[in-house]
């Protein structure tokens, strides 16, 4: 069943608070465009400016519409005709420049979410789903271009032209203009009582559209495992809740804006109407020229548009304050994960010499369950380590740990004697080099996955770490060699060929360390064989991690850790754990004897 979204970072209680004063966030992005935004401010004045002076022009050729001076009323035409002209360059320019702030500042917004995001650590991601972040990247972004390319620049000109008209409005008749305002409280009501709404349902709607987006990203990101359990039914059924969910949502806000704009312009061009219907009278009394009365009407209809067109627009901006409190959400987000301030560094020659110093730690979505428990290893450098043990055990933990995406709720990790926060994460990173579980293949070149590894890398650096991961013949098999696309996440390799693909990245990176988690776990006998040699001949010269489940893969390793609830239960040699029993013994006993009985 679809959840409801739920408020997250006190959402809830700053919903009782949301105003459009959130779009003070975005003051940051509109900084670097300073002069821009005075531009196109000019041209919103001038614009404005020009629409309140053409009733004037209007109400001249009105009054001497019937004056015996044919030049006197051309000159009045051409004055109104190039009040036109004005309108329509103003207009032009307006337009343009707000336009291309809105795309600009947009831009930045979104490369600046998407590189806060990017270097944010697994934590973050264990409470948001990845789709509701390209939500937030995409839908709300959106909106905000749409407000600051649009409805920003309207919602300040039709401010002006209402201030401008209710200025001239009194100058050219206050008696009806007291009348006109005696209507503005019937319309600022309705405004203040279905504004508030609006803003939930927008929030809500935001809410729900992030919510679809994150569902419909899972299930296509799992569509095999979907459609290997036919599970498309359910995948189709949830999806489609979810998005009804929010159709309906946006169908409430619509309906409430619709229902505000109705009440709204109603009221405006009744009380115009009814002061229409009182000059008119006041012009058969001779109190007042039909030109007057017309210039009035103008400035009545400019007012009473200006006020209905912000009534639209103010629902707009509360959207728009909703999608830009989500995205400074992103930006502020809280990490734990962060590097120094003044950062430590490695020497220039890293020996790789790696400690666990009595490390404790749990999982922050698993805070009851330790991980690790107690946890004190020394791997001197250039050692060939092996972690095994049943799933849980806390194998990949120490990757995890190693590589800093976690920091331990108590004791160190440490690299060549510097403990990991003390350095930056990309200071240490960049001495490592991983071969995950589940490997990840980009969707680009087999070369550009590859290269990923260390993007510095020659043609032909590539290609020597294609061999010596055994790859090099399926890649030159592919319709273009190396030059052929993968597909998304590898869609076109097998979980060989992927494994392979990730081992030669690790090669090309050459770095001290190297950690391996369960990085043969796919291959067939033949390419384990051959990538087994491969890894045999990297891990000489440098220290390497071994996370497996497969004994006979670990057998040459140096030191084998045997782990279990978080704990080291023993170490040693393949024939030491053997010889003492315990834990690795039963292991060892089970896989090869199975092994024997299959051969």
């Amino acid at each position: 069943m679809a959840r409801r979204p739920q408020p997250q970072n006190g959402e809830q209680e700053r919903e009782k608070s949301r105003r459009v004063g959130a779009l003070r966030g975005l003051a940051p992005f509109l900084r670097p465009y300073r002069g821009l935004v005075v531009l196109a401010l000019l041209a919103l004045t001038l614009t404005a400016t020009v629409s309140l002076m053409l009733p004037m022009a209007v109400r001249r050729v009105i009054d001497n519409f019937g004056t015996k001076s044919e030049a006197l009323l051309d000159r009045y035409f051409l004055v109104a005709l190039g009040f036109a002209a004005l309108l329509a360059v103003g207009t032009a320019l307006r337009y343009m420049l707000v336009t291309r702030l809105g795309e600009r500042v947009v831009a930045d917004i979104r490369k600046a979410v998407f590189d806060r995001v990017i270097g944010l650590s697994p934590a973050f991601f264990e409470n948001i789903m990845t789709g509701e972040v390209l939500s937030r990247i995409t839908t709300d972004t959106t909106v905000i271009q749409s407000v600051i390319g649009s409805s920003v620049s309207i919602a300040l000109r039709n401010i002006l032209l209402f201030l401008g008209g209710l200025v001239l409005m009194l100058y050219t008749s206050a008696k009806l203009t007291l009348l006109v305002l005696l209507i503005v409280p019937l319309v600022i009501v309705p405004i203040l009582v279905l504004g508030r709404r609006l803003r939930k349902l927008s929030r809500e709607n935001q809410d729900w559209i992030a919510e679809s987006s994150g569902n419909a990203s899972e299930a296509l990101l799992s569509v095999q495992t979907v459609q290997a359990f036919t599970n498309e039914a359910r995948a189709r059924a949830t999806f489609g809740r979810v998005t009804d969910l929010s159709l309906l949502a946006a169908m409430r806000r619509i309906n409430t804006r619709a229902l505000l704009t109705m009440i709204v312009i109603f009221l405006i061009f009744t009380g115009v109407v009814v002061v229409l219907w009182i000059g008119a009278r006041d012009v058969r009394a001779g109190g007042m020229s039909v030109g007057v009365l017309v210039q009035f009407v103008i400035y009545s209809v400019m007012v009473a548009g200006a006020v209905g067109a912000l009534s639209e627009i103010w629902s707009e901006l509360q959207r728009a304050a909703g999608a830009t409190e989500r995205l400074v959400e992103l930006l502020q987000s809280h990490d734990d994960i962060t590097d120094p301030a003044q950062p430590a560094a490695l020497p220039d020659a890293v020996r790789g010499e790696i400690t666990f110093d009595g490390v404790s730690f749990h999982y922050p979505s698993r805070p009851g369950i330790s991980a690790l428990d107690g946890i004190d290893l020394t791997i001197r450098p250039g050692e060939t380590v092996a972690l095994v043990g049943p799933s849980g055990a806390g194998k990949t933990t120490i990757i995890q740990m190693l590589l800093r995406f976690y920091d331990p709720q108590a004791g160190r990790v440490l690299l060549d004697g510097v403990a990991l926060p003390d350095m930056a994460r990309d200071g240490f990173r960049r001495h490592i080099a991983l071969v995950p579980q589940d490997p990840v293949i980009f969707a680009d070149s087999a070369r550009e996955n590859i290269r990923f590894g260390r993007l510095q890398a020659t043609d032909a650096e590539v290609e020597a770490a294609a061999r010596a991961a055994a790859a090099h013949d399926f890649i030159a098999a592919l319709p273009e060699g190396y030059e052929s696309p993968l597909g998304e996440r590898g869609v076109m390799l097998s979980g060989g060929q992927k494994q392979r693909i990730a081992i030669a990245r690790a090669i090309l990176r050459d770095a001290p360390v190297l950690l391996l988690d369960e990085a043969t776990s796919a291959l067939d006998a033949e390419s384990e064989r051959l990538v087994q040699q491969a890894v045999d001949e990297l891990a000489q010269t440098r220290t390497t991690i071994i996370v497996a489940h497969r004994l006979a893969t670990v057998k040459k390793a140096d030191r084998i850790i045997v782990m279990e609830d978080g704990r080291i239960v023993a170490q040693g040699k393949h024939d030491d754990l053997v010889a003492q029993g315990g834990l690795y013994a039963r292991l060892a006993r089970l896989q090869f004897t199975h092994g024997a009985a299959a051969e």
